[in-house]
């Protein structure tokens, strides 16, 4: 059970005392410190409706103990190591993480539409490093908590609280001085007997980015879950559910593109009908007010949200949803997929944490050197390894 310091007290989870001081915390701008460790470990209060959370401070979880709930792995682990410090930077002052963008904000004059992902180099520049798409919603899928699960929350995720969450997350981080939340285009959950208010709020969102007579547009970042694309009169339509009537328009260039480096997640979509295929994507407004995509990227991840990248993926994030035991997604950001990263992490294992990798049927010699590398990095860690070329997938260790 965790414990919290909250203006000088110490109150633990259960406490009845506790909501009453988390909201005097959020009224009065003060940090919960989390008593996981000693000294404590800041925390921020978020508002969610009339209720009060204490969360984490953006990619602070590798502070905490691991067995707190606001533990997270290494990022040596997954493909967020290259880009701390380059691509993230953090303030530990105001607790921000300011982001630096390889895809732009606003747009000039007629330029085509960038080939999606082109950007994810399998080369590393570390003093140059920026934030793809791609890894930009790994990011925001990752500080949201969204990659974590436990059989126990089974039947508890849905779009509203997706959406929550991931505001929460873009409030923590900035984008040339102004946080990323401003930018951000996250459907709220559609009602029927709401419309008319939900029209209004979105308008009232995308004023920002309404075409000038002169000047840059600017352009803002959806984040969303594709309900279909459409072939339409000279492009194509993305339909984002919770949006109805309002439509993204793709070039029939961009379409291809989008199919070509995408192709293996479309194809997983395809072939699970209980997952969902998130969208990102950069769009700007035209003269008609209709919304164009310039830049997009997708992630497919599970019924419950857990993002993965291929069939092998599928089979061990559906085994870990069944655990009582609570496991982390591992995700790429800018990673190519030649490099090994860890499928998932049981960091509440016992005796000791579990890195669990999935190495695809034909990898070549680098992988498994870099493999073991990663391995022998983490001897704190015990290792499982499903090698998806020598048959079906090893029984989990019991806990």
């Amino acid at each position: 059970m965790r414990r919290f310091e909250i203006a000088g007290g110490v109150l633990s989870e259960g406490d009845p005392a506790l909501p009453t001081a988390i909201a005097a915390a959020y009224r009065d701008r003060t940090r919960p410190l989390c008593l996981c460790r000693e000294p404590g470990i800041p925390m921020y209060v978020a508002a969610m409706g009339e209720q009060f959370v204490v969360k984490r401070m953006p990619l602070s979880g590798g502070q905490h103990d691991p067995a707190c709930d606001s533990y997270e792995p290494p990022v040596d682990l997954s493909g967020l190591g290259p880009l701390m410090g380059s691509a993230i930077r953090l303030d530990p002052a105001s607790g921000m993480a300011a982001l630096r963008l390889e895809f732009s904000l606003t747009r000039t004059g007629s330029r085509a539409a960038p080939t999606p992902g082109v950007g994810e180099s399998t080369s590393v520049k570390s003093e140059a490093r920026r934030l793809s798409l791609r890894g930009l919603l790994h990011l925001l899928w990752n500080e949201a908590g969204l990659t974590k699960w436990t059989a126990a929350w089974a039947g508890r995720r849905h779009w509203w609280n997706i959406r929550y969450h991931l505001v929460e997350a873009a409030k923590t981080m900035l984008v040339k001085g102004a946080p990323l939340s401003e930018v951000l285009l996250i459907p709220e959950p559609f009602r029927a007997e709401n419309k008319d208010a939900i029209e209004q709020r979105r308008a009232v969102t995308l004023s920002a980015v309404q075409p000038q007579k002169a000047g840059q547009r600017k352009l803002m970042v959806l984040v969303g879950e594709i309900k279909e694309v459409q072939a339409g009169r000279g492009g194509h339509r993305l339909v984002v559910k919770h949006l109805p009537g309002f439509p993204f328009l793709l070039g029939d260039g961009t379409w291809t593109r989008v199919q070509a480096r995408f192709e293996a997640e479309l194809a997983l979509w395809s072939a699970n009908d209980a997952s969902h295929l998130i969208v990102i994507a950069t769009f700007g407004l035209n003269a008609a007010g209709l919304a164009i995509v310039e830049e997009i990227a997708v992630m497919v991840v599970a019924e419950n949200w857990v993002p993965y990248e291929s069939a092998q993926e599928l089979r061990l994030v559906e085994a870990l949803a069944k655990l009582l035991e609570q496991s982390i997604k591992g995700l790429r950001y800018a990673a190519p997929m030649d490099q090994p990263i860890a499928a998932a992490l049981l960091m509440q294992h016992r005796p000791r944490p579990l890195a669990l990798f999935v190495v695809p049927a034909s990898v070549e010699d680098a992988y498994e050197a870099a493999l073991a590398e990663m391995i022998a990095s983490r001897p704190e860690m015990d290792s499982w390894i499903w090698r998806a070329g020598q048959g079906e997938m090893p029984a989990l260790p019991a806990r």
